[in-house]
């Protein structure tokens, strides 16, 4: 193992979530695939990765799950397809303390695996590229690339097509509702919009004092469908939009509101009813995971 193996063995990498400040779909491919265009912007919430390379190329999650076999995990999927794709015999023991909610729209899983991705790539010193990591990403899943990319973007086609932008570092208070929002049924809806007028990145104003307005506007195409089928996520919509204005983020489940300042965003949490379930986070250009890296990396 090299001398940044060993230095990494004993720590745990960010695999933080994210927001779709925006998210619309322009059409939908003859492979069934939508095209999409959104603004990613990633949070200082994370969960946290432990990898502990093994020499026998078993991969072994190490931590258990509620209701996800290791089979089914992502993460599990992600360290395998990597050893796929480079060839290494080497393997891992894989610790996962898990803080994002599952099945939310802050991307956790997809985060989890692209960590995995990109942590194991450094300590297997299987020498990928971000571009080879990305497409091994891409068959976990569609959000996994931009976590590997590590930089708020304005994504198009699936949402694996990055630019890089810099949208203000808000403030958020994200709110999620206590249901599962089944991503393929809201896909499959015959009443989701899918001719939304495609937008330049000029478009967004994205460094002006029009940029939060201009995301407000475009919205989130999916929130109608899902605020209807899902009322415990209407309510919260509605409630936050009384103070501020709130959307869908992803296909959801939770619903963010962005604010000026940390207090603001804790003074709305405060207010919210008992029951619910809520966090505040700062939001961030350059994700924690790449920041890791970078650190290690100069020293």
């Amino acid at each position: 193992m090299s001398e940044t193996s060993l230095k990494s063995a004993y720590q745990f990498w960010p695999a933080p979530a994210k927001l779709n400040l925006f998210l619309q779909i322009t059409g939908k491919r003859d492979d069934g695939y939508h095209e999409l265009q959104t603004v990613f912007q990633f949070l200082d919430l994370t969960d946290r990765l432990r990898f502990v390379v093994r020499d026998d190329g078993k991969i072994i999650r190490k931590t258990d799950h509620e209701g996800v076999k290791p089979e089914d995990d992502l993460v599990v999927k992600a360290a395998k397809a990597l050893q796929s794709a480079s060839g290494t015999q080497q393997g891992a023991d894989i610790y996962l303390q898990k803080i994002l909610p599952m099945g939310g729209g802050v991307g956790g899983g997809s985060s989890d695996a692209a960590t995995t991705l990109v942590v194991l790539n450094c300590l297997w010193e299987t020498g990928l590229s971000i571009e080879q990591l990305g497409e091994i990403g891409l068959q976990l899943g569609a959000d996994v690339p931009i976590f590997i990319y590590g930089q708020a973007s304005f994504a198009t086609g699936v949402g694996e097509q990055f630019e890089a932008v810099s949208p203000r570092e808000s403030w958020y208070l994200v709110v999620q509702p206590d249901v599962h929002v089944s991503t393929s049924k809201i896909f499959s809806n015959s009443q989701l919009t899918r001719d939304s007028s495609a937008i330049r990145i000029c478009d967004l104003q994205i460094g002006t004092k029009n940029e939060a307005q201009v995301f407000d506007e475009l919205g989130n195409v999916f929130e109608p469908v899902v605020a209807e089928q899902y009322p415990e996520i209407a309510e919260v919509i509605q409630h936050l939009r009384k103070t501020s204005k709130a959307r869908l983020t992803g296909t959801g489940a939770c619903v963010f509101a962005s604010f000026d300042s940390k207090e603001e965003a804790e003074q709305a949490l405060n207010k919210l009813p008992d029951h619910w379930t809520a966090f505040v986070a700062r939001g961030l250009n350059r994700s924690p995971l790449q920041a890791m890296l970078d650190a290690q990396k100069s020293e």
